[in-house]
């Protein structure tokens, strides 16, 4: 059995070829066997006869998954909620398109970083030789040479030692860095570690908020359409946001529902605490008054994701840009760190 959290493209493949053999009038239990039976020997069907044996002594899809442990948990939560809800399909086609753009996301991360991740070592490698042997000779001969020489010289020695260390050191953290978060994102384990950094940086901390709002409007109308009243689907939609600027919103949402002196529907709890934004909110107001409350907040569910992958899109075309001109002044220092001692003797020597 496998031990490790399957990708994203891996769990994104499972849930679609269930769903389309569900939507078929196939039985869970069968889909699941008839899956495993398309691959040949490998970590996916082995998963499948685990996931297969489980439903076959009973239990459901869900516990089947967890059973696992190589399911994502967001994963197997909402495909609780769908069983119970009765809306297993349509739980599992969006957990088929959420993790495969998930996997396009990372794979688009990983092959935007790779060619100046692997530029940044070779900097790296280059400054640590320039430091550690090219500007410890000019130092020697700046102690060889005797009077006016030395005088107006040492500083512009110590000037480029100064920005030789300086250039070496921030461009071993930059390196580290992104070789770190390269591997980390290939897997489903190291990519929750890397969304929950992300959740704390500036330029990506939106693109974060906006993915776990989509995460928690999908299993609110996952809930809504089972056909729970709304103060019970809010209170299990909560175990979806671990978001830390999402999460206090939510739960002042839902302890506004449940005030006993005034407590306020779900459109407007969720509006006087700013969970949605106002269009998105009175977009949730109509579809509570039409009664198609769960379809609207699945189509914002899907509102919300598109922005996120978006905006993720977008830092993610920054980033070689970014690591270009970094590039660029880290050789400018290296030139400038071997250039001030020739300038510095020529001048003592003039």
């Amino acid at each position: 059995m496998a031990t490790s959290m399957l990708e994203g493209s891996a769990v994104s493949a499972f849930c679609g070829g269930v769903a389309v053999m569900i939507a078929a009038g196939i039985q869970t239990d069968e889909a699941v066997f008839m899956l495993a039976d398309e691959h040949e020997e490998s970590e996916f069907k082995t998963m499948c006869d685990a996931v297969y044996l489980r439903l076959a002594d009973g239990n459901s899809l869900a516990d089947a998954m967890e059973s696992t442990a190589v399911f994502p948990e967001y994963a197997v939560a909402m495909v609780r909620a769908g069983e119970q809800a009765g809306r297993l399909e349509q739980v599992l086609r969006r957990l088929d398109v959420y993790y495969e753009e998930e996997e396009r996301t990372f794979a688009k991360m990983r092959s935007s970083v790779s060619y100046p991740a692997a530029l940044l070592a070779i900097m790296s490698v280059i400054l640590l030789f320039a430091v550690s042997f090219i500007l410890p000779v000019f130092l020697d001969v700046y102690e060889n040479l005797t009077g006016t020489l030395t005088t107006g010289s040492f500083s512009s020695m110590g000037i480029s030692i100064a920005i030789g260390w300086i250039a070496l050191v921030i461009t071993l953290l930059c390196t580290i860095s992104v070789v770190v978060l390269t591997i980390m994102s290939g897997s489903e384990s190291g990519r929750e570690r890397v969304l929950a950094l992300f959740e704390k940086m500036p330029f990506t901390r939106d693109s974060m908020y906006q993915l776990a709002l989509s995460r928690f409007t999908a299993a609110l109308s996952t809930y809504v359409s089972s056909g729970v009243d709304t103060e019970t689907a809010m209170h299990s939609s909560l175990a979806f946001v671990t978001n830390d600027r999402l999460r206090p919103k939510v739960t002042a949402a839902y302890e506004s529902m449940i005030d006993a002196s005034n407590p306020r529907s779900l459109a407007q709890a969720i509006s006087e605490n700013d969970v949605f934004e106002p269009l998105y909110a009175r977009m949730l107001t109509v579809g509570l008054e039409t009664g198609s409350s769960d379809e609207m907040l699945s189509r914002l569910s899907q509102i919300f994701f598109d922005d996120a992958l978006e905006r993720i899109d977008q830092i993610i075309n920054r980033i070689e840009p970014l690591f270009a001109a970094f590039l660029t002044i880290t050789v400018g220092a290296t030139l400038i760190a071997v250039m001030l001692p020739l300038i510095g003797i020529m001048r003592s020597i003039g």
